[in-house]
């Protein structure tokens, strides 16, 4: 054994450095792949959407949207099931108050804890829709 010992592990390191190299071309390529993949997803998931709620206006894209108001605007204190935390129970306040009363409440508040306001618009004709369909 009088051969270099230097050399085996040279090339062993040369070797796992090509590997590195190797796997990092192939991972950036599936990076670019899944990227790809995810952007097709995002534009489909679009799509749908606006084929969903294209013909249909009779109520189903209203109270979708009245819900997603409701969700951001009015969870926090009347609780994410309408059950309600800080304000009131909302879950059969359908069975209370027509579409108008409530969009009355929305507008003008409910004193002594609701401010008017908060919602307003298309957005608080939307959220009092849906909230005149809970039972």
């Amino acid at each position: 054994m009088s051969k270099n010992p230097v050399i085996p592990y040279a090339l062993i390191a040369g070797i796992g450095i090509l590997l590195v190299i190797v796997i990092s071309f192939v991972g950036l390529n599936q990076q670019e792949a899944i990227q790809e993949e995810e952007s097709g997803e995002e534009q489909s998931e679009q799509q749908e959407g606006q084929s969903d709620g294209g013909g249909d206006s009779s109520g189903g894209e209203t109270a979708a949207n009245g819900e997603e108001v409701y969700q951001s605007n009015c969870a926090s204190c009347h609780g994410q099931d309408l059950s309600g935390a800080a304000g009131p129970a909302l879950d059969t306040i359908g069975s209370k108050y027509s579409k108008d009363e409530i969009k009355q409440i929305i507008a003008d508040g409910f004193p002594p804890q609701m401010p008017g306001g908060l919602v307003q618009g298309d957005d608080a004709e939307a959220v009092a829709q849906w909230l005149s369909e809970q039972q």
